[in-house]
């Protein structure tokens, strides 16, 4: 697949099929993806990748964690400011109100945290779902290579027909998710990536962008 044609085809897909997602194919995934930037080669990130039984189990835990209302474990880091100004939390609002209408929860349904956290919870059907975890000594220059790191596997997994959905709701159920994959204690959770192919029939949803001229600036050109 075309370079731009990965970037352009990749979304965040929340109706995946049950079909399996070859080992081989995320081996290749993966090994390719070593070759993402990082800032001294420090190479920062540490992937789970959980399928089978063990992300069903998973799966199983947070689900019921998420229909009993837990609020979820506390953050090791703020998913956004406390205070979003324009033209961030318009873009942020604009966003939201599309996804809670693919996802046919209304946006004042009293129990729509809920729901969606249930329905995150179950990796909205992905038959796999890699967890990245960063050392908790690692800083700003090293969250950014991590972030250059999954978006390298995004869109490789693109090259090979598949679609995924990077998630950080799962570090509301941290340390549910370390029960699973084992992680070290030292290591932060930074976002769980659900993988594998779109279901077909389910309307795509896709969010709109910013124009270039936005947050682009040209200086000498």
């Amino acid at each position: 697949m075309d370079v731009y044609e990965a970037v352009n085809s990749r979304r965040a897909v929340r109706a995946f099929s049950d079909e399996p997602v070859p080992k081989a194919t995320l081996e290749r995934v993966l090994a390719a993806a070593t070759r993402a930037p990082s800032s001294g080669n420090l190479q920062p990130w540490h992937v789970y990748v959980v399928t089978g039984e063990p992300l069903a189990e998973l799966k199983n835990r947070a689900t019921a964690r998420a229909l009993a209302g837990d609020p979820g474990d506390e953050r090791q880091y703020p998913m956004y400011p406390a205070e979003l100004a324009s033209p961030y939390v318009d873009r942020f609002s604009a966003a939201a109100a599309q996804r809670y209408e693919a996802l046919r929860i209304e946006r004042h349904d009293p129990d729509r945290p809920m729901k969606i956290a249930a329905l995150n919870s179950q990796a909205f059907g992905a038959p796999v779902v890699l967890f990245c975890y960063l050392d908790q000594a690692m800083g700003p220059g090293q969250w950014g290579d991590a972030g250059m790191h999954l978006q390298t596997i995004m869109l490789l997994l693109r090259a090979e027909g598949l679609h995924s959905c990077p998630q950080v709701m799962w570090t509301m159920y941290r340390r549910t998710v370390s029960e699973i994959v084992g992680a070290d204690e030292g290591l932060v959770l930074f976002c769980g990536v659900a993988v594998g192919f779109e279901e077909e029939g389910v309307p795509p949803l896709r969010t709109g962008r910013a124009d270039m001229t936005e947050t682009v600036s040209f200086i000498g050109a």
